[in-house]
């Protein structure tokens, strides 16, 4: 027996069979475009997602029997939203996506008129661009036209999950569930549901808002007809990193994992507890089980850092591949003095400043590209460091996954500047490993969540090794750069 994972990510789609052992039997993977019509602007074509979708599919269907999947799950980058023609399903505009910053105006014009404290309150999140609610708040007020078709309720509303279910159904099925919703700055994290308040501020329809169903039990169908000649139930739904926290089998109080993606996200289990943070973490609901119970975490939000390997690739264009940084940055044993602040799409946590910018500082004329390669991989390192420095129950190992993970010199640098082990599993794909957990869970390929940890290996365990005073010393200039690179946006 199998399941079928679907990952829809923010640079492309990958889809992985995945056994009752746990082990991936297939992968297949599509990237899709990333347009930028503006400085701070990303969107992403909805059609182009769902036909990554198709082709990532299509190439595990070629190495093994359809007949052997049960159930399909899905994840999804979040906070991204769309919209599509009920009918139809063809979308009238661009998704906006996640990292995309337009909406910075109208978040300090909410924050002045006094509105944070309650949103906080309400979603367990802050006023940031980053969230789908002000997304939908900037369609509303600049396109109009559009947007009189939700309110006349012939466009859905959803984030990528919803999107694909929609498409994978025929429009059969609009739905979401508690990890996606709780991103969108619409849902009550208390009362577990969409916010009739929130929606007014934001000026959003209920009424085009999707279901709410739990992560794990079947919650849709596949129509074959428009589905690869699959039809199979959808029994696992969950955003990227609540699946990966899933996938990594933290499912006890105070279990973490960082993520290494596009961004990276430091996630900590509350249990059925929502927990506060006055240091920029934010709350979050993780997964709701079929019988309705929520399980709650704290999240740690940084917005690039693989994101900033793929801009030295197709950006600057010194590297090849992400797969050359650690040979590259191996052959100088520091930066000499060299900090790269990725604030390409703004500064999350801890920081969050929509305003930030990239910046590149200490250059001297014997500044090489493994300087600048180097300097990108503690980067990575130190934005996951002052996370962690704000996240209550800091300091033992922390599990990493993401297809940075794989990367030696990035897990040594990061167990360095923690002062604690880093740990990676063997299967390092763990946001599709999460989703193919919870479809198995939901189709009975696994019986319980002690069933899904037996199924858990570790690769390799990176302990700290460095001298601590000049990986503070390195720390320290990074925090000096950061502030250097704070609200650039608004002078240019």
């Amino acid at each position: 027996m199998s399941v079928l994972a679907i990952d829809a990510g923010t640079t492309g789609v990958t889809a992985l069979v995945v056994d009752e052992r746990g082990s991936v039997t297939a992968r297949g993977y599509q990237e899709f475009a990333q347009h930028f019509p503006q400085p701070g602007w990303v969107e992403h074509t909805p059609e182009e997602i769902w036909q990554a979708t198709l082709e990532a599919v299509r190439e595990v269907l070629r190495q093994v029997d359809a007949s052997s999947l049960r159930a399909i799950g899905i994840t999804n980058q979040r906070e991204t939203v769309l919209l599509w023609d009920r009918e139809t399903l063809g979308s009238p505009r661009r998704a906006i996506v996640w990292q995309d910053r337009r909406t910075a105006d109208l978040c300090v014009r909410l924050r002045d008129a006094g509105h944070e404290p309650r949103v906080a309150e309400l979603t367990g999140l802050r006023l940031d661009p980053y969230f789908s609610g002000t997304k939908l708040a900037w369609l509303a007020e600049h396109e109009p036209h559009t947007w009189a078709l939700v309110e006349e309720g012939r466009y859905a509303i959803g984030t990528v999950d919803s999107y694909l279910i929609a498409r994978m159904t025929r429009g059969t099925w609009h739905v979401t569930d508690v990890s996606n919703a709780s991103r969108t700055l619409l849902f009550d994290l208390a009362a577990g549901d969409w916010s009739d308040e929130l929606c007014g501020l934001f000026g959003v329809p209920r009424d085009a808002l999707p279901d709410l169903v739990p992560n794990w039990g079947e919650v849709a169908v596949t129509d074959p007809r428009v589905f690869l000649d699959l039809a199979l139930p959808i029994c696992g739904l969950a955003g990227d990193q609540q699946s990966a926290l899933f996938g990594q089998t933290c499912f006890e109080p105070g279990e973490s994992k960082c993520t290494y993606g596009t961004g990276s996200f430091i996630l900590t289990n509350t249990g059925g507890t929502v927990q506060r943070s006055d240091a920029g973490l934010l709350s979050t609901a993780a997964w709701r089980s079929p019988s309705g119970e929520t399980t709650y975490a704290l999240e740690g939000a940084i917005f690039v850092t693989g994101a900033a390997v793929q801009w030295l690739r197709d950006g600057l264009q010194i590297v090849g591949s992400a797969a050359e940084t650690a040979a590259i940055a191996a052959t100088v044993e520091d930066t000499e003095g060299v900090v790269f602040v990725p604030a390409l799409t703004g500064l999350g946590a801890p920081d969050w400043d929509p305003l930030a910018r990239g910046l590149i500082i200490g250059l001297t004329r014997g500044t090489t590209r493994a300087h600048v390669v180097r300097a990108t991989l503690e980067a990575i390192a130190y934005e996951v460091r002052d996370v962690l420095e704000t996240m209550p129950g800091a300091g033992a190992a922390l599990r990493v996954d993401g297809g940075a993970a794989a990367n030696d010199l990035l897990c040594q640098i990061q167990a360095d500047q923690l002062g604690v082990d880093v740990v990676r599993p063997r299967q390092i794909e763990t946001t599709a490993i999460g989703a193919a957990f919870l479809a198995g869970l939901g189709a009975g390929v696994w019986a319980s969540t002690d069933d899904l940890r037996a199924t858990w290996q570790e690769d390799r365990r990176f302990s700290p090794a460095a001298d601590r005073a000049r990986v503070d010393a390195g720390h320290a200039r990074w925090r000096a750069a950061v502030e250097r690179s704070k609200g650039w946006g608004a002078l240019v």
